[in-house]
């Protein structure tokens, strides 16, 4: 066995006995901070937070915190080039760590009775469900 055989051979072996390893976290921070925050239904902690993931694709997303309206929504956990198929075997083999963070920030908005006078609140329900009632009745002739 030649010499360039042997190097590489041994790069090889080291390749293969001392992998890589590849770091997902998903971010969520939040405006204002301290909201409980849920990754598809399992609490993670409060903003700012972050937890690991397996992986890429639509999370959903949900964050409570008190006098503000509860958020919910799907985003999106995209892959990095490191992670796309064919690539991921390779990046898994070299010798490195690969970290990739997802960073969501959330903007909360103050819950309405936070807003208005008790007075207000009320004028506000009854107009909705007298409009909520006519459309029913306008729907139904019978």
């Amino acid at each position: 066995m030649n010499r360039r055989a042997a190097a590489t051979l041994l790069a090889l072996s080291i390749a293969v006995a001392a992998p890589g390893c590849l770091h997902r976290r998903i971010r969520i921070t939040s405006e204002p901070p301290g909201a409980r925050a849920f990754l598809n239904d399992v609490e993670i902690g409060r903003t700012p937070v972050e937890a690991s993931f397996k992986f890429y694709g639509v999370y959903d997303v949900r964050l409570e915190l008190d006098g503000y309206e509860p958020l919910h929504e799907g985003r999106e956990a995209g892959a990095p080039v490191w992670e796309w198929p064919g690539v991921d075997l390779a990046a898994t083999v070299i010798p490195a760590d690969f970290d990739h963070v997802v960073k969501w920030h959330f903007n909360l908005e103050p819950a309405l009775e936070t807003q208005l006078t008790e007075e207000e609140l009320t004028t506000d329900l009854t107009t909705r469900a007298q409009a909520l009632q006519a459309q029913l009745q306008s729907s139904n002739p019978s």
